[in-house]
């Protein structure tokens, strides 16, 4: 009879790695793109950069996040993660917004402000 055996952790690991790398070399990739065409423009070179550093950031911080380590590191790992996710909502509402007319610019603001909000209650109210 035989007994089907779950993959090993190191090969749930070893894709999640590989998928991991892939998509930072899309996103690296997208952003030297983006940089590119950007040139002549520094306040669109600064957002990329700035997003991609943000981001590249958030990764980093959100693999400490799911390792789970207990105690003053987690909840500053929580408040990291927090404060770069409220970064580049920011970020990204701003830019938006600018491009919309006033009413659909208020709205953007007003969704990136209750994102926001959410996640601050997720991370740190949330009583569970």
């Amino acid at each position: 009879m035989y007994h089907h055996q779950p993959a090993s952790t190191m090969d749930h690991f070893g894709r999640r790695d590989l998928l991991t790398k892939l998509g930072l070399a899309a996103l690296t990739c997208n952003s030297a793109l983006a940089l590119y065409r950007s040139r002549h423009d520094p306040r669109s070179a600064a957002f990329v950069a700035g997003a991609y550093g943000a981001l590249l950031l958030l990764g980093y911080f959100l693999r400490r996040f799911e390792r789970g380590d207990e105690g003053e590191n987690r909840r500053g790992t929580k408040a990291t993660v927090w404060l770069l996710t409220t970064l580049l909502t920011a970020m990204f509402s701003f830019r938006v917004a600018a491009v919309m007319p006033p009413v659909v610019g208020s709205v953007v603001y007003l969704m990136a402000a209750a994102t926001v909000g959410a996640g601050f209650w997720a991370l740190f109210l949330n009583p569970r």
